[in-house]
């Protein structure tokens, strides 16, 4: 049997997970906005930055009742004119794009800016799912691989000079490859190579030598799941030792210099309290100060006091943990856990490996956002100026993550259920 209306067979319960979002993350805009506005104003002025976002709300409810009208068949047939789309716009920030805060990002069109990044995450999981979903695609094969990696690469290439923020969001989809089939070695090869560069910012790269040396030997002499192969270790250790001694070059001449401040600041190599580690302790301070119950809504002296920058974006959360609490602060992180827990099992019952795929990239991006925002805010993640889902102030962004999340509901409630 098979529901006529798609409204009938929409997941009510990620839509009102949705809707919860929205509502706490505009009331949380609203007082975090506040320390900026000069006497009595409505809560809809649109000069004001609460104001501007109701609108983006309210816009979006135009976006998802078109993709609930468009037919589910469309998004897979079009997904590579989706994703070409997406480069050209990434791509033409290097001509066409405006600078804001030292990074080439958006498209300024008068007194409204776009972040093409946003809705190119949403291009670039609809041609993975296209891609994996073909029947011929086998990930144990090298070409595949090649292929597959390389849908995932061109954003990140177009993306990393502007955004290495968002860029990193596109290398968590490996995650969806990995459940798709791709060899564990890529995931243990990228956990070890991050490992080997943070480990090359603290010690001297003979120190990491010889401890690489000494665990390769223990391996050698100990596993009896290897073949033993003196040639192959010793290629592993000349691989490790010029990736080591090439992670101060990278990091010197590579990296800008705020990111290089922000890592510096994160591994304690530096103390700069009122300058690039100003935001982060500010942020500190505000959820720590919110104790168990917080201050009360609209009572956040940190809050209320502008102490942290750029508080209705990228550090939104610290709202919340200053006036809501640990409580408020759970509660929200119960939401976040409930929907991408909700994507995961709505995208183990599709009838096609396309809607799967494009629900695990769903879950994927929401997850990563969401734990890189909020380890951000609490001190155990470089400021990297990526937002919280639904939260954040910001059109581009809640545009990109509804259209994003309504796609693959669409998909869900287009299935054929089984009775």
């Amino acid at each position: 049997m098979k529901n006529q209306s798609v409204t009938n067979n929409l997941d009510w319960v990620t839509v009102a997970i949705y809707i919860i979002m929205v509502i706490l993350g505009w009331l949380n805009i609203y007082s975090s906005s506040l320390s900026s506005v000069e006497g009595e104003t409505s809560i809809f002025d649109v000069t004001q930055i609460y104001g501007k976002q109701f609108l983006f709300i309210l816009f979006s409810i135009p976006i998802i009742i078109s993709i609930l009208a468009i037919d589910a068949k469309f998004f897979e047939k079009f997904s590579g004119v989706f994703y070409i789309l997406g480069l050209l716009s990434l791509a033409g920030l290097f001509v066409f794009g405006k600078e804001i805060k030292g990074q080439t990002n958006w498209y300024s069109f008068g007194s409204f800016s776009l972040q093409p990044a946003e809705f190119a995450k949403t291009a670039t999981a609809l041609l993975l799912a296209k891609y994996l979903s073909d029947v011929q695609v086998n990930l144990k094969d090298t070409e595949r691989q090649i292929q597959v990696l390389g849908i995932l690469g061109l954003p990140i290439i177009l993306i990393a000079p502007n955004d290495p923020g968002s860029a990193l969001i596109y290398t968590f989809l490996v995650i969806v490859l990995y459940r798709e089939g791709l060899p564990s070695w890529y995931l243990w090869t990228g956990f070890i190579a991050i490992l080997l560069f943070v480990a090359a910012l603290i010690l001297e790269p003979y120190v990491i030598i010889l401890i690489a040396l000494a665990i390769i030997l223990l391996i050698y002499f100990r596993s009896r799941l290897i073949d033993r192969n003196w040639m192959l270790s010793g290629i592993l250790l000349l691989i490790i030792s010029g990736y080591v001694f090439s992670v101060d070059y990278v990091f010197d001449n590579v990296f800008k210099q705020h990111h290089r401040d922000r890592f510096n600041i994160l591994l304690g190599k530096e103390v700069d309290l009122k300058g690039v580690g100003y935001n982060t302790n500010q942020s500190e301070i505000a959820i720590g100060s919110g104790g168990w119950f917080g201050k009360g809504y609209l009572e956040g002296t940190q809050t209320k006091g502008g102490f942290v920058p750029e508080q209705h974006t990228d550090y939104i959360f610290t709202t919340v943990g200053e006036e809501w609490g640990f409580v408020g602060s759970l509660f929200i992180i119960a939401l976040f856990v409930g929907l991408i827990v909700r994507l995961i099992y709505l995208a183990e019952r599709q009838k096609t490996k396309f809607s799967r795929v494009y629900g695990y990239c769903v879950a994927a991006i929401l997850f990563i956002h969401f734990f890189v925002n909020t380890s951000m805010v609490i001190g155990i993640f470089p400021t990297i100026g990526v937002p919280l889902p639904f939260f954040s102030y910001g059109g581009s962004g809640l545009w990109g993550f509804t259209i994003l999340l309504f796609i693959f509901l669409k998909m869900d409630a287009n299935k054929v259920n089984e009775w």
